[in-house]
């Protein structure tokens, strides 16, 4: 079977999972389980907290002991075995403990399933920066996917997404199993403490360019979550201003929301024009100030006539996204050792989804606390999300100093991407 094929099921598998729930639990924990706004950050921040350590040590242990495909396989059954757990909860406290154990093993799986990705690519002779893209492409369909079932199924304000989200798990986690075999790296031993433990890729950020980067994507892994979060909350709000309580976007926020991965589609076959023709700092300065319109434009949006600036928020969202976390591992996979490479976007996970969205979550959760007294109610949403845009802004401006890369591109491989 052809290896992009495969690695379409992958990445269509791995999405569908994640997207099951990722939009619509606010809604759930909010609508159905009343809880409040910080719990509903704290949620959130269950994936940067998990992605603190866990993908970096199953990075490293699919660099040294296990091959990367059955520890993609091992993960996602223990993720599903989880997200079964949580399904059968609805107080706080069991609720939170199972969700973070479940994305304490989900959130590796992105690494992961990229290391595998791009080992295949390099052994079938493959172009990476070409070939990867059209296929995360697809990841993206399977979390739209996965959105609309929940959406129009009635599962945003059910625990059937947790249902949904283990039984996809389970199916990837056999599929997993049958990937190309990833050779790990065994044969050298060292005395180093380092190399002992496989950390490696933790010695990136003595040099200072990749230093840098590694620090801005926390800060830009910040803004991940706030939209997730409180993006459906935000809309639903509007249900209490009687001329919007009966628009499409109050009644499906999830659709609505899901304008925001259909342009993923699409960004994502930008990327490797982009990256080629404009380099890595180029590329992530525009994700920066797509960031910056993404909240500006949640800010001044209505459901009525502020329609089409909603739309266009979510039609930024590709952007904002894809330009930094595709490309962000893409430049990760280049830059460094074969050797350490699952460690490597380990590490690049650990930064943005990590220390990242885990500040941004419990920091969003405080400027919506601050704003906004009623979650349930549109009054202060609008100066939550100018404060979300000035925070990309400040970070997109410090990032054109201080982040220094010369980019020099070849023509002949401009005119091979376009």
């Amino acid at each position: 079977m052809n290896i992009k094929f495969r690695l379409i099921v992958m990445n269509f598998l791995q999405f569908f999972a994640w997207g099951s729930w990722l939009i619509s639990l606010g809604s759930y924990l909010g609508g159905t389980l009343g809880f409040g706004g910080v719990q509903i950050g704290s949620f959130y921040a269950t994936m940067g907290i998990a992605s603190l350590f866990m993908p970096a040590l199953l990075g490293i242990v699919a660099d040294r002991w296990i091959p990367a495909q059955k520890v993609l396989g091992l993960a996602h059954f223990t993720t599903a075995l989880f997200m079964i757990i949580a399904a059968s909860q609805t107080t706080y406290t069991p609720l939170y403990i199972s969700v973070l154990l479940a994305v304490m093993f989900y959130m590796p799986t992105i690494a992961l399933s990229n290391s595998v990705a791009f080992y295949a690519l390099d052994t079938n002779n493959l172009d990476t920066v070409k070939d990867f893209p059209p296929i995360r492409f697809w990841g993206t369909v399977g979390f739209i996917v996965a959105m609309w079932i929940v959406d129009l199924t009635g599962f945003k304000s059910t625990n059937m997404q947790f249902y949904l989200s283990a039984s996809i798990s389970i199916m990837l986690g056999f599929y997993a199993f049958t990937l190309p075999h990833c050779p790990i790296n065994s044969q050298k031993k060292s005395n180093s403490i380092i190399d002992l433990l496989g950390l490696r890729a933790f010695t990136l950020f003595k040099e200072r360019r990749m230093a840098i980067f590694f620090i801005f994507s926390m800060l830009l892994g910040a803004a991940l979550q706030i939209t997730n979060g409180f993006g459906a909350p935000f809309l639903e709000s509007f249900q209490s201003v009687p001329e919007f309580a009966n628009s499409f976007g109050v009644k499906h926020p999830i659709i609505l929301s899901s304008l925001s991965q259909m342009s993923e589609t699409f960004c994502i076959l930008l990327i490797p024009f982009f990256l080629r023709r404009y380099g890595i700092k180029k590329v992530m300065l525009i994700s920066m100030f797509a960031w910056v319109l993404r909240f500006a434009l949640f800010g001044l949006g209505d459901p009525g006539s502020g329609i089409w600036m909603l739309v266009l928020s979510m039609l930024v969202y590709g952007v904002a996204f894809d330009f930094f976390n595709i490309s962000g591992a893409l430049f990760v996979d280049q830059e460094t050792d074969i050797s350490i490479r699952s460690s490597a976007q380990g590490l690049f996970m650990l930064m943005t989804n990590g220390l990242g969205a885990t500040i941004g979550s419990y920091a969003a959760g405080a400027v919506v606390n601050h704003f906004v007294p009623d979650i349930t109610q549109n009054e202060g949403w609008s100066d939550a999300w100018f404060v979300f845009a000035a925070y990309a802004l400040v970070v997109a401006i410090l990032f054109i100093f201080l982040f220094k890369y010369k980019h020099e591109p070849k023509e002949e491989e401009i005119r091979q991407v376009m």
